[in-house]
């Protein structure tokens, strides 16, 4: 989240690039098994089916997935699920991970680009961001997550204000 004007404003990704890291994660369920076309990762995960197939189109055009046609056909993983990475994923749908449109190669239209001070620092942060999404692989997001451990809450007051080992002290009493 950032602030701004006194309120949180998420940072979050696109509604596509996020559908296109749940299909790329069912597609890593299924790796090494059959192949899957867009309907059935469509019914699998929810997604919308013209949207399921746009996705697969991107995705196999960017190489993160594969595609044949016929009996037997369909779509799988073109490399295994643990050397793609989010980073791989977001810019096969959206283009390269930037921030702000100034850190983008291409002509952009903000007024303040000639004299702005901050623009030659921006692929620090466009850097970070994109290391941090390049340090999650789809593999990963196939796993269960770890339950945290059981904590219990103090049951009274004065267990709230007693040091644990007392606690234990008179609990075993």
């Amino acid at each position: 989240m950032v602030r701004n004007a006194g309120r949180f404003v998420d940072m979050r990704l696109s509604s596509f690039a996020d559908y296109a890291v749940v299909l790329m994660s069912a597609a890593a369920r299924h790796c090494g098994g059959t192949r899957m076309n867009a309907t059935t990762l469509a019914a699998e995960t929810g997604i919308p089916l013209p949207t399921a197939q746009k996705l697969v189109s991107r995705l196999s055009s960017a190489g993160l997935l594969e595609s044949s046609r016929g009996t037997g056909g369909g779509v799988r993983l073109a490399r295994p699920p643990a050397t793609i990475t989010l980073a791989d994923v977001v810019e096969a749908v959206e283009g390269p991970i930037a921030m702000t449109a100034c850190a983008e190669h291409g002509a952009h239209d903000c007024l303040l680009e000639q004299e702005c001070r901050v623009r030659p620092h921006m692929n620090v942060a466009n850097d970070a961001i994109r290391l941090a999404l390049a340090g999650v692989t789809i593999a990963s997001l196939t796993q269960d997550m770890p339950q945290p451990p059981f904590v219990s809450s103090p049951s009274t007051p004065l267990e709230a204000s007693l040091p644990a080992d007392e606690v234990e002290k008179q609990t075993a009493l």
